[in-house]
């Protein structure tokens, strides 16, 4: 009895002991919200491994481990010519978002000019537009603009081009990411360079730069999740199927089966193309964190 009282007596665990109502309640939440995206991950993976009798169930678990899905489902189409062109989109993507909003976001965070907070608030009221408001005047400016041959067409419409060509004009969003991020900068390091003879590029590119690691991580990871994801854009823009891009690749499985899509095949094939986006988040999560929480999103 005794020892049965000394081990009911015994304290919680510190973790336990803060625990609130609240914490308890956004604990559930977040498990909760964790389920809703988990469950769908691993119904892809089981129906990636199915053999086609066994997609028609309720069961989870196949009868036999169907590896060859992998095999079969790159065996028609144009994949390595489709991922060489996703790559040529992402990365130019990428390096055009994160030089062309860091540069941007340092003129507005580290430079005094008139009309430069009434400049800052315009650019940040287009985020208020959605991209369905402004997709069909693109497409009109993007079939008149001319492309002079390249990849063999006349105007931007069936090129890579109405696809990375915005990249390098900046986004509202990553502008004031950064922006955030370059205002908790030490002015005196910018004033030390211009003393020292050093211009505003060379302080962007020497001293600002380098101290925004986290935050550039962050908009090279956001950007590379939206342009490696995208479907629409490619959708509008590109009509040859030697331009096309893994996420409309992937499209091609429903004309394969006849007009229904072979699930097993779909799965698999979409497992291995979202594969990099999770290898990207895993290794660069630090950053990504890093980067939110400095700037002013995380919260606090």
């Amino acid at each position: 009895m005794a020892s049965q009282k000394s081990i009911i007596n015994q304290p919680l665990p510190k973790l336990f002991r803060e625990w609130n109502v609240g914490k308890v309640a956004a604990f559930t939440m977040l498990v909760g919200i964790s389920i809703m995206f988990i469950v769908p991950f691993l119904w892809m993976i089981s129906t990636s491994l199915k053999e086609p009798s066994d997609l028609v169930g309720t069961n989870w678990i196949p009868a036999r481990f169907a590896w060859e899905n992998f095999r079969d489902a790159f065996s028609f189409g144009m994949w390595p010519q489709w991922t060489t062109n996703t790559l040529i989109i992402t990365i130019s993507s990428v390096i055009g978002q994160v030089v062309s909003s860091s540069i941007v976001a340092y003129s507005f965070s580290r430079l005094r000019w008139r009309g430069r907070d009434l400049l800052f608030s315009l650019v940040l009221a287009t985020m208020m537009l959605p991209g369905v408001v402004t997709m069909i005047p693109q497409f009109v400016l993007f079939a008149k603009l001319p492309a002079f041959g390249f990849q063999g067409s006349k105007v931007w419409i069936n090129t890579f081009l109405p696809l990375i060509v915005p990249a390098f004009t900046g986004s509202a969003f990553y502008i004031f990411l950064l922006r955030q991020f370059m205002r908790a900068i030490p002015m005196e390091l910018s004033e030390a360079a211009r003393m020292e003879g050093a211009g505003e590029l060379r302080i962007w590119w020497s001293i600002i730069l380098p101290l925004c690691k986290p935050v550039l991580a962050t908009v090279a990871i956001f950007t590379f999740n939206g342009v490696w994801q995208d479907f629409m854009g490619p959708l509008l823009y590109l009509q040859s199927e030697k331009l096309y891009t893994l996420q409309l690749g992937l499209r091609q499985f429903e004309a394969a089966a006849g007009g229904s899509p072979a699930w097993h095949w779909l799965m698999a094939a979409s497992l291995l193309v979202m594969l990099p986006v999770l290898l990207i988040f895993v290794f660069f999560q630090q950053y990504f964190i890093e980067g939110i929480s400095f700037s002013g999103m995380g919260g606090r």
